[in-house]
């Protein structure tokens, strides 16, 4: 009864600083190439083309270049392979998902009046998944550099007072865990499950103002198993509005509504024989996110030849306004068998707002008549004018993410050939790191290969893509900052049936 009372109470509680790093500030700003099994055989190269629902959602001018109502809707299957070397310990872990990640439908409105050089109107709506957050990777290794978990503690409890993180007379272990994170925020409550676990000591135990600590883990090898889980999405609803104009121009907006849901739980089990007060700990973290958010794009694609068409797009700032749960457990071999109640407490954030960065996306594609095309898409976007607001919250963290990413390329090349009925179509792209070092996540390489078959007004599309790249992962962000290193390789088969209405 004791922990079903301590739960209901940290749902209303409010912790009053966040906790939030660049890892998120990333995770909401980049999109995988997701939507209809056409776009993804041509690696998403598609700003100059339209024709295709996900084009519509790439290029709002797309819409305009159908010459009848359309509609599409698709289905993927997502395997997603880690290698996760770290120190002396290599793992492979596996995750496979099937999901509808597409539908859309755009409507033609021609123009009958001759005389106006507007050739016809179009209205759409979509949805598209741009995001899979299902990932697991896990680390486990012999940590040689003397590191452990009481590094991030000791982070967290340098210039904080003994005090502060002490328990109250009559207080029980999860309350005051509570009432740590209510009065004082996330670092001090971080610093309070350290103390609480007797992995860190105050240098002076009987002055509540001492504010430096110590480790009672000795110093030497660490054995540590960590997980990784997440599982969740993102995905946007789109609303187009487009229009040709004479025979040659093509022009479109998209009004977008975002949505995010992300759980992502952690766990590390770390022991040690090198003599100290502690010998193992565990340490584990969840977290869930909700959001909601708008941006908007302009786009449009110029015919300058029969054959040679030119587009540009402009995606504008994702504006999103988020929410996030988290609950922590931890235990040692000297912990009080009361520090598990502390997993019961749920601690809820103050609500926050994130602003991506914009996007600038130009394309050529050249058409050979009936029989085939190709394609190329550029982009670029600046990572590091990502921003937390409110401002005054997120000065230290938006000044690391101006520091720590930058601005990146995506390249983007695709091609169709058709015969009789049959499409057949392949496409490749490479991303570059968001990060200035180029490796915290690492450079994108993708291919992908598909096939058509036109009925007439139906036509269904099937594509494999699969895209690899290595990232360097910390296992925390301040603390115990060294990297597991993760080959991630992710191949996808996409079915797509669309139609003219």
């Amino acid at each position: 009864m004791k922990k079903l009372n301590i739960l209901f109470i940290g749902l209303l509680s409010m912790s009053t600083i966040y906790a939030q790093d660049i890892s998120d500030a990333l995770r909401y700003s980049q999109n995988e190439i997701q939507g209809t099994a056409r776009f993804r055989a041509l690696s998403g190269a598609f700003g100059a083309l339209g024709g295709d629902m996900s084009a519509v959602s790439a290029n709002p001018a797309g819409s305009a270049v159908f010459s009848q109502s359309h509609a599409s809707f698709t289905g993927s299957n997502v395997d997603l392979e880690n290698n996760t070397g770290y120190f002396n310990g290599l793992t492979t872990n596996s995750t496979s998902n099937f999901d509808i990640n597409q539908g859309g439908a755009a409507f033609v409105f021609a123009n009958r009046n001759t005389n106006s050089p507007w050739r016809k109107f179009t209205l759409g709506i979509a949805y598209d998944r741009t995001n899979n957050y299902d990932d697991v990777w896990n680390a486990i290794g012999t940590n040689t550099n003397s590191q452990s978990i009481d590094l991030y503690f000791l982070n967290y409890a340098d210039g904080v007072p003994l005090g502060d993180i002490s328990r109250l007379d009559g207080e029980f272990v999860e309350e005051g865990y509570q009432r740590v994170g209510n009065d004082f925020g996330f670092a001090d409550q971080q610093a309070y499950l350290g103390f609480q676990a007797f992995i860190l000591e105050p240098d002076n135990i009987d002055d509540d103002n001492n504010t430096t600590y110590f480790s009672n883990l000795a110093d030497g090898n660490f054995d540590h198993d960590y997980l990784y889980t997440s599982t969740g999405y993102n995905g946007k609803i789109s609303f187009n509005l487009a229009a040709q104009y004479d025979d040659n121009l093509y022009i479109g907006i998209n009004l977008n509504s975002h949505f995010i849901d992300y759980q992502r739980t952690t766990s590390l089990q770390e022991d040690n024989s090198n003599g100290g007060l502690i010998e193992f700990i565990d340490f584990d973290n969840t977290l869930s996110t909700t959001g909601n958010g708008f941006s908007f794009q302009l786009g449009g694609i110029m015919k300058l030849s029969p054959e040679l068409r030119a587009g540009i797009t402009y995606d504008s700032p994702i504006w999103y306004s988020i929410e996030e749960e988290t609950t922590q457990f931890i235990d040692t071999n000297e912990a009080d068998a009361d520090l598990d109640f502390i997993g019961g407490v749920v601690n809820i954030y103050p609500r926050y707002r994130l602003q991506t960065p914009a996007k600038i996306t130009g394309s050529l594609a050249y058409v050979f008549a009936k029989k085939g095309l190709i394609s190329f898409d550029y982009s670029k976007k600046n990572y590091g004018n990502t921003k937390f607001n409110p401002e005054g919250d997120f000065s230290d963290l938006n000044a690391a993410i101006s520091d720590v990413l930058t601005d990146a390329s995506t390249y983007r090349l695709g091609a169709e050939y058709k015969h009789k009925q049959f499409s057949f179509r392949g496409g490749y792209r490479f991303e570059e790191s968001p990060y200035t070092d180029g490796v915290t996540v690492g450079d994108l390489t993708g291919h992908s290969l598909g096939l058509g078959y036109n009925f007439g007004n139906t036509r269904l599309d099937v594509t494999y893509d699969k895209w690899k790249r290595t990232d360097e992962t910390p296992l925390y962000n301040v603390g115990l900052i060294d990297t597991a290193t993760i080959d991630r390789q992710n191949s996808n088969i996409t079915l797509s049936l669309s139609f003219n209405i």
